[in-house]
């Protein structure tokens, strides 16, 4: 995009703006208790990651799924529409959850829901603004990390209205219905989303990154080493918790919910600003910078246990996802063709998550045999410098 061009926001990008603003409203209302429900049920810090990695891994699988089947029958929507739709469903179910392993299963299908939706909703967003792609992926991040703002602060809010010292776990599946209910709201906005006619293109569904010109291909394998060391954010949340579990226990996740909030305003403030000028200087030189900041903070992590050190490093955190989230589908898209572009994206998709089950599996074995913990962030740190080292050395590509 030229400097100084003003670039009008699609109605469509701003929809799903609105749409991934409530949904995310309700995610979030999960996501910073999930690993405190999981431990309070009789997860260990090995399930805690393998909840976290399959998550990821499961709707890994249907985002190349859905990416494929958009392509080939020319249509986006209604996979959006039935992604979100199936996502809402296993939120009401995992209000009724009552051991871990029924968190581990209604989270990994509420997942699948993620998966049939995101990489269709990307090709509309790209499709929307093939001018400004940078800027169409951070608007939309910074809807959904906005809704994530308000989730977390309603879920602090909630903690004080419905905890109670004689029966704390009754907490989490109160706040996880009132999530539910949200979820299904977050369909209405979709309505509204007009996608473009497109004829179906006659695929065969094919995993296989040599259908990728060679820099898409070289950068998916970049991104995959660092999903590597981007194992769950729930060991990051759990390092607060064990760090401030010395308060009294309604306290500690409160202020570990507050950390957490905080991590998420950073994500939403930055995340128009690092689209806009990864449209301007380059997204391979924004996600250096952001896979360098994150092997930093892994690295605070490691060895930080006070309040000060947290309300630094969870801001930082924020400022990663800012950096990488949508600048990583935005660079994606601008290296695939539009005939496969959902496909494209799937694929990276898929590489990535399938990543993150073996890289969460290995956070929760670290996470057991040190007795701080340190060996999880230590891991995600280097493998992070690699991954580094890795998108220097293909500069030459770009």
């Amino acid at each position: 995009m030229k400097s100084g061009k003003r670039v009008t926001v699609s109605r469509n990008v701003l929809l799903l703006g609105i749409v991934s603003f409530l949904n995310d409203v309700s995610s979030e209302m999960i996501h910073p208790i999930l690993p405190l429900f999981v431990i309070a049920v009789g997860g260990t810090g090995l399930i805690v990651g393998l909840i976290g990695g399959l998550q990821e891994s499961i709707a890994s699988i249907f985002e190349v799924l859905s990416g494929y089947w958009s392509d080939r029958l020319g249509k986006r929507k209604i996979l959006v529409f039935g992604g979100y739709f199936t996502s809402a469903g296993f939120k009401l179910l995992l209000a009724f959850a009552v051991i871990w392993q029924h968190i581990l299963l209604f989270t990994s299908f509420e997942r699948v829901g993620k998966g049939v939706r995101t990489a269709p909703r990307d090709a509309i967003i790209a499709d929307s603004m093939p001018d400004a792609r940078g800027r169409g992926f951070g608007i939309h991040r910074a809807f959904d990390t906005l809704g994530a703002i308000l989730g977390s602060i309603t879920v602090l809010l909630l903690l004080y209205v419905f905890w109670n010292d004689s029966d704390p776990l009754a907490f989490y599946p109160q706040v996880i219905l009132i999530a539910a209910v949200i979820a299904f709201v977050s369909l209405l906005p979709l309505y509204r989303v007009r996608e473009a006619k497109r004829a179906p293109q006659e695929l065969g569904l094919h995993i296989s990154l040599r259908r990728l010109h060679k820099p898409l291909r070289l950068f998916i394998t970049v991104a995959t080493i660092f999903a590597l060391a981007n194992f769950t954010y729930m060991f990051f949340i759990l390092k607060a918790m064990d760090t401030f579990a010395v308060s009294g226990h309604r306290e500690s996740i409160a202020l570990t919910i507050a950390l957490y909030v905080l991590f998420n305003i950073f994500y939403a403030l930055f995340a128009i600003p690092f689209g806009t000028l990864s449209d301007r200087i380059g997204k391979r030189y924004v996600l250096i910078g952001g896979y360098l900041l994150f092997s930093v903070t892994c690295l605070g992590f490691a060895f930080s246990e006070s309040l000060p050190a947290f309300l630094v490093l969870f801001p930082l955190y924020g400022l990663v996802y800012a950096m990488i989230e949508g600048n990583q589908r935005a660079f994606v898209s601008d290296w695939s063709v539009k005939e496969l572009r959902a496909t494209a994206l799937g694929t990276f998709r898929t590489m990535i998550g399938l990543a993150k089950l073996p890289a969460s599996l290995i956070a929760g074995v670290l996470w057991t045999i040190s007795p701080a913990h340190e060996f999880t962030f230590l891991f995600g740190s280097a493998v992070s410098i690699l991954a580094v080292l890795l998108f220097l050395h293909y500069g030459k590509y770009y």
